[in-house]
């Protein structure tokens, strides 16, 4: 486990802060978020997205590093007035305001915003990538709430970034997960009340402070949260520390409290130990798909969405840890040695909640699926005291 750990924290550290793939006539820029390459979720996947059309399409692509805020709109700016990129891509609701700013001075410049189409909505030649975020995290809510109820834990967290729309989807669907999970485990059981478990959730202001995630969690697990749900990126790492020295500091290997991943398949990580599932929102597909839209000439301004329903958006099962356990062998993140242990940790880790559950689970997949459960969400503070008040999760 700690090697792992340890292996993660050189991933961080050791990656350049720009990139190059491919070859090609064609040159696409990504400009990242705060966190950069190697956050092991959002700017990972949008480098994974852009690193596959290269290498389809004979592109070459150039990441460009976020080290401040204050990065965001010089690198837009910068990237836009060299006139090189074909395409120029946003990795983050952030850099929303500063591509809005830019856009309208380079009208024949084409550029792809993930996450903030409230930003940019007027935009012509801004192709904005959405996701619905609600509907994952409502699946991984339901699956926290049933655990906490199976084992009598007091509540279900969350560690997330900063208040901002993205992240109040994943609020939203997260205490509405919650809550129907109760409800199902009421049913279940035969109880006629719901089990009292609650929420702890703090919105920690930072996307990168590992040491924050940590100390936020470790507060959260002494106040009986079955799992923490990480919402606030390569922070998250903080998170799994915490929550891997609680295990060691108790001797246990399985079971609860676990971590639950964000973005990209975290389920690998920490040796597969103590990650019971990710809400995964695949930023890979959504820029793989704008890279394809200009490179066939049907690039359009306007907003793409990505859900349940066009596997935009998921819970983490077992082919994503398969596909996750192959990228990190590809990238050195794992070695060729742990891959079966990982494999087996996890394995061990999910069979410690009950297979009811996961059918469970896997029913309020099926009713997002089909449109008869549609689950709520917030783009404004109003909102999301709205359905905090709905859902109050005391």
């Amino acid at each position: 486990m700690k090697r792992i750990l340890t292996l993660l924290a050189v991933v961080l550290l050791g990656i350049s802060l720009v990139g190059m793939i491919g070859l090609g006539n064609g040159k696409v820029a990504l400009v990242l978020d705060v966190g950069g390459r190697g956050d092991l979720s959002f700017n990972d996947m949008g480098f994974w997205g852009a690193a596959r059309a290269a290498e389809d399409f004979g592109l070459e692509v150039v990441d460009v590093s976020s080290a401040t805020p204050a990065d965001y709109l010089p690198n837009i700016q910068l990237t836009s007035a060299s006139g090189e990129y074909d395409l120029i891509i946003g990795v983050g609701f952030l850099l929303g305001d500063a591509m809005n700013t830019v856009a309208p001075n380079y009208p024949d410049q084409k550029y792809a915003a993930i996450d903030v189409d409230t930003f940019t909505a007027n935009q012509p030649n801004i192709m904005n990538l959405v996701f619905k975020e609600e509907q994952m995290s409502a699946l991984v809510g339901a699956l926290g709430a049933m655990a906490a109820a199976h084992y009598g834990y007091r509540y279900v967290g969350a560690v997330l970034g900063m208040e901002i729309p993205v992240l109040f989807h994943f609020e939203a669907g997260y205490r509405f997960g919650i809550d129907w999970g109760l409800q199902k485990y009421m049913e279940h059981e035969g109880l006629a009340e719901k089990p009292e478990v609650g929420l702890l959730s703090v919105y920690t202001g930072s996307f990168d402070d590992t040491a924050l995630g940590k100390s936020t969690t470790e507060a959260q697990l002494a106040q009986g949260a079955v799992a923490v749900y990480n919402v606030a990126g390569p922070l998250g790492i903080g998170d799994l520390e915490a929550i891997t020295e609680y295990h060691l500091n108790a001797r246990t290997e399985t079971g609860p409290p676990y971590y639950f991943g964000v973005d990209a398949n975290q389920d690998w990580m920490g040796n597969g130990m103590h990650t019971l599932a990710s809400g995964m929102k695949l930023v890979d597909v959504a820029v793989y798909k704008a890279i394809e839209s200009v490179v066939n000439g049907t690039f359009a301004g306007g907003s793409n969405v990505f859900e349940l329903n066009n596997g935009g958006v998921k819970i983490s099962k077992a082919k994503d840890l398969l596909d996750s356990i192959e990228a990190g062998l590809e990238g050195k993140r794992i070695e060729y040695a742990d891959q079966y242990a990982v494999i087996e940790n996890w394995a061990e880790n999910r069979n410690t909640v009950p297979a009811w559950i996961w059918e469970a689970v896997d029913e309020l997949e099926a009713a997002i699926l089909d449109g008869s459960i549609v689950v709520p969400t917030a783009n404004t503070t109003d909102e999301i005291n709205a359905i905090r008040d709905k859902y109050p999760l005391p």
